[in-house]
């Protein structure tokens, strides 16, 4: 009686179809736990990936051995239990996994701090029950074949099961589930679904009973307590948390401004500043940008007209909203990958509804558009998360190609490094090999610096006439300073093209530069005295 349930091939297809289902599932899920923490670039992609093939390997060899030496299926179906209650707590303890692994990688490690932290953490995290998961088919293949000469088929038929659950498992957490109810929920989901497999044979065989229990209230209690996606746990007091098809999202308000973070636990990508001043960052400096389109007087646009300003990477707004108060009259399109970020900027970030906002790549909309603009704004770089395809020299070509005679690209590089080939480097040189005439300025205070190139105007020229008929005088002071601190650029020869352009790993390192030198202190302290000294500094 106790294998009554395997004589209906069905139940042991369908095993073998939800578990590829959770097995993809918890491979989009993983990529959407670790982005706030390390990003969501090709290289953690290329981590999470390799980790679960690790596990899927590893899994196939050993239930292979494991169904030749005891055939009894009761073994299978333990090892779903474990993976489901262990993908049920993963949202529960995942993230404190994370960050107790990146706190001692980044007192233990000088390069690499991504790779090494991301690894170990997939290591940890989802190598165990997707092991587990990659035991299922070796096993059922066992069960399922009573004919050696019908092998081949039934092999085919469960290798096809697990391949269409795959597929679903990729599509419905990417458009359905992670978006609707968020990444936690979405493990719960697939652990869920495991467990009632597990429990379906265990209850129909009258085994185990009492260990399916326990599984049933550790799923339960994981329900309880990791149903929200609260990724930055510390934080009481965000007014929206959520997630997007592309971003992990927080939106947090204070009384001076409200801010949107995007795939980061620290940080800014947008804000607004409630008083309508200026910000203090590199959007004030980008103002300069429109100034210089209007310089020349024999080109300023009339201010019935006002400049035509198209922003890739529109974010919640910050500087169509500058570039309204300031500049009368101007023309602005937005381009926004990430819609939810757009509904978020007209929800909380005041974003005018006059403002027309496309969401689009930002090459891709350059491709589409044959309009011709004053300023472009590029501001699509965040942390390594550098789309390549909005670097290289082809795409800064197309910039230059919707620009008008006197136009003006303006860039916002978040991580300039003191290196001679570091990222910004890389992208200042291949700016340099498009547009004739390009300068910089570091925006004081932060990592970014702001890059301006023009193909027909002298740059520095133009700043100062257009800056005389400013009147604002915040404005004016912040024009002075990127006035006096603007650098004509040499280029070096670095340069981004479609076919070669590394910005995950360039990014890394100069990630690595930074972090050694905000935390060389405490790891002199570990490197001397230990985990017990560095635990006296604090």
């Amino acid at each position: 009686m106790k294998f009554d349930i395997l004589k209906n091939r069905y139940y042991l297809y369908i095993t073998e179809f939800f578990s590829g289902m959770a097995l993809m599932a918890v491979e989009l899920g993983a990529s959407r736990l670790l982005a706030p923490y390390f990003s969501s670039s090709q290289i953690v992609w290329t981590i999470i990936i390799g980790t679960i093939m690790i596990a899927m390997a590893l899994g196939n060899v050993a239930g292979g051995r494991w169904a030749d030496k005891d055939p009894d299926p009761k073994r299978l179906f333990f090892r779903i239990l474990i993976a489901a209650v262990w993908i049920a707590f993963i949202p529960v303890l995942g993230k404190y996994i994370i960050l107790a692994i990146t706190g001692l990688m980044v007192v233990t490690v000088s390069t690499g701090l991504l790779i090494w932290s991301s690894f170990i953490a997939c290591m940890v995290i989802f190598v165990y029950p997707l092991f587990l998961l990659g035991t299922v088919t070796p096993s059922l293949v066992k069960y399922t074949i009573s004919d050696i000469e019908e092998s081949g088929s039934v092999a085919g038929r469960l290798g096809a099961c697990n391949t269409i659950g795959s597929i679903i498992g990729t599509f419905l957490p990417t458009f359905v589930t992670i978006p609707s109810v968020g990444t936690s929920i979405t493990f719960l989901i697939f652990s869920g679904i495991l467990l009632a497999i597990g429990l379906l044979y265990f209850v129909s065989a009258g085994k185990k009973l009492i260990f399916s229990a326990v599984c049933l209230v550790l799923f339960v209690i994981a329900c309880i307590f990791g149903h929200t996606s609260n990724f930055a746990f510390w934080e009481s007091s965000l007014t929206y948390e959520g997630e997007s098809v592309y971003n992990y999202l927080q939106v947090r308000d204070t009384e001076r401004a409200t801010y949107l973070s995007t795939n980061v636990i620290f940080g800014v990508q947008s804000m607004r500043v409630k008083s309508g001043d200026l910000t203090g960052m590199y959007y004030d400096y980008a103002l300069a940008a429109p100034v210089m389109a209007m310089g020349d007087e024999d080109t300023v646009p009339s201010s019935e007209e006002g400049p035509e300003i198209l922003i890739l990477g529109m974010g919640t707004g910050t500087y169509a909203v500058q570039c309204k108060k300031y500049f009368e009259g101007c023309d602005i399109t937005g381009v926004e990958i990430d819609e939810k970020i757009t509904d978020l900027a007209r929800e909380y970030f005041a974003l005018p509804d006059d403002i027309k906002v496309y969401t689009y790549d930002g090459r891709a909309f350059l491709n589409a558009d044959d309009k011709k603009y004053d300023v472009i704004m590029v501001d699509a770089y965040q942390d390594i998360t550098i789309p390549f395809q909005m670097s290289s020299a082809e795409f800064f070509t197309l910039v230059r190609d919707h620009l008008k005679d006197n136009g003006i690209m303006v860039m916002n590089m978040n991580m300039h490094g003191n290196g001679e080939t570091d990222i910004t480097t890389y992208l200042s040189d291949t700016v340099s090999s498009v547009f004739r005439n390009v300068s910089t300025v570091n925006v004081a205070g932060s990592t970014n610096r702001e890059l301006f190139a023009s193909q027909n105007v002298d740059l520095s020229d133009a700043l100062y006439n257009g800056s005389l008929s400013i009147s604002d005088p915040s404005l004016k002071r912040q024009l002075d300073t990127v006035s006096e601190n603007m650098i004509p650029y040499e280029n070096t020869g670095l340069i981004f093209t479609d076919d070669k352009a590394p910005v995950e790993l360039l990014g890394m390192e100069v990630i690595d530069t930074l972090i050694n030198g905000e935390i060389g202190y405490y790891k002199e302290i570990f490197e001397k005295d230990g985990l017990s000294g560095l635990i006296e500094s604090f």
